[in-house]
């Protein structure tokens, strides 16, 4: 594979770097510090084609390949990580379920709003006793008539108050154990719908995590994603796509934060000479830009893989987010490490990079998670 970008490549990742920097960049630490969902950032990502970007033309999407989407998360976390978590949530998760496995009547009547950000996607599959093992779930769908009747209450759900519509999964045939799980898609207002507890997290304060709670809530049989059981199957599926976005949201994180440790590196005096020229320090950014480096070719080729339609993406996408999380996070420890006091202190960025990159480990499947998948496919291949 060539992962060299193309001209149109090139233009979109100037284009996207500035908007960052002009539109976002400003406003990051008022974010954080005050929790606040940025409404008015997405309204104008709506606008440039940042809510829609892989979903045709035909239903208002930018008709983006996989490869512009990992570009598009990349520059966006460079500059603010819960953003770019946010885009890839809406993105990744809500917007493409609905996509994939939404009929059509449910794609013409919700994909245009989500695609040009008139509607923010929620995706919930997290519950308090099923996390890693969502297989779990214990919230239930029972038929109802024309419809069903939900119960049940999912957590983490990146935009679970924000959002006005919501993907969950409950179980409708306990029997069948994970092919007994189905999928619904939810919109705010419906009875006995809404959203509960907002989570006050280290990092990733500018996106809105929080609980979503169904309470005898009737949903239309039409709005059922997918076949009815197939639920956590198509999860699945959805998730190592899902993956790539993080991988994509890692490195992004990783050379926002890296970027800033050099700059510091080059300015910093101590003894008389740029601090960067001292070998410990000039060691350390030389491993960062490596580790940034490997997890981009990793990312860029799990996305090219998606794009090529050629063959499953469970292993690549799985590798790609494991060592760019991990990445991420070792690049934004070391960059504390470098600013020293100053990495401490809010006044620079390099806190927020290493708060922001620890998730990056944890949702949509833990490390250790990703290990278990990449090791099983290893073991399948044999």
């Amino acid at each position: 594979m060539d992962f060299t970008l193309t001209e149109e490549q090139q233009m979109l990742r100037q284009s996207v770097r500035q908007f960052a920097e002009s539109e976002i960049a400003p406003h990051c630490r008022r974010f954080d510090e005050g929790v606040e969902f940025p409404h008015e950032i997405f309204r104008k990502m709506g606008q440039m084609g940042y809510l829609g970007i892989t979903i045709p033309e035909t239903y208002d999407g930018a008709g983006m390949s996989f490869h512009d989407y990992a570009i598009i998360i990349e520059e966006i976390a460079r500059i603010d990580p819960a953003i770019a978590l946010g885009v890839a949530a809406h993105n990744g998760l809500c917007t493409s379920h609905v996509y994939r496995f939404g009929s059509e009547d449910l794609k013409r009547k919700y994909l245009k709003p989500l695609a040009r950000g008139e509607y923010l996607g929620a995706w919930s599959l997290t519950e308090p006793t099923a996390g890693s093992d969502a297989g779990g779930t214990r919230s239930r769908a029972v038929r109802d008539g024309d419809g069903w009747v939900l119960n049940g209450a999912k957590t983490f759900a990146t935009h679970g108050s924000v959002g006005r519509l919501c993907v969950v999964f409950c179980v409708t045939d306990p029997e069948k154990g994970k092919k007994g799980i189905s999928a619904f898609l939810l919109e705010k207002g419906m009875a006995g719908f809404r959203h509960g507890k907002v989570e006050d997290k280290m990092g990733m304060r500018a996106s809105d995590t929080a609980e979503v709670v169904m309470e005898e809530c009737r949903v239309p049989h039409a709005n059922l994603l997918g076949k009815e059981g197939m639920g956590f199957v198509n999860a699945l599926e959805i998730l190592d796509r899902g993956r790539i976005a993080i991988a994509a949201l890692s490195l992004g994180t990783a050379q926002g934060a890296y970027e800033v440790a050099r700059n510091y590196a080059r300015e910093r005096k101590q003894f008389g000479r740029p601090i960067a020229a001292n070998q410990a320090i000039a060691f350390m950014l030389a491993d960062m830009a490596m580790k940034i480096e490997a997890s981009r070719l990793l990312t860029y080729r799990a996305a090219c893989t998606v794009d090529a339609g050629k063959e499953r993406v469970t292993r690549c996408a799985a590798m790609a987010k494991l060592f760019a999380s991990e990445t991420a996070v070792w690049v934004a420890e070391h960059g504390v490490q470098i600013l020293g006091g100053y990495g401490y202190v809010k006044d620079f960025p390099a806190e927020k990079f290493y708060r922001d990159a620890k998730l990056c480990t944890i949702g949509e499947g833990t490390s250790e998670i990703q290990r278990l998948v990449i090791a099983r496919s290893l073991m399948e291949s044999v």
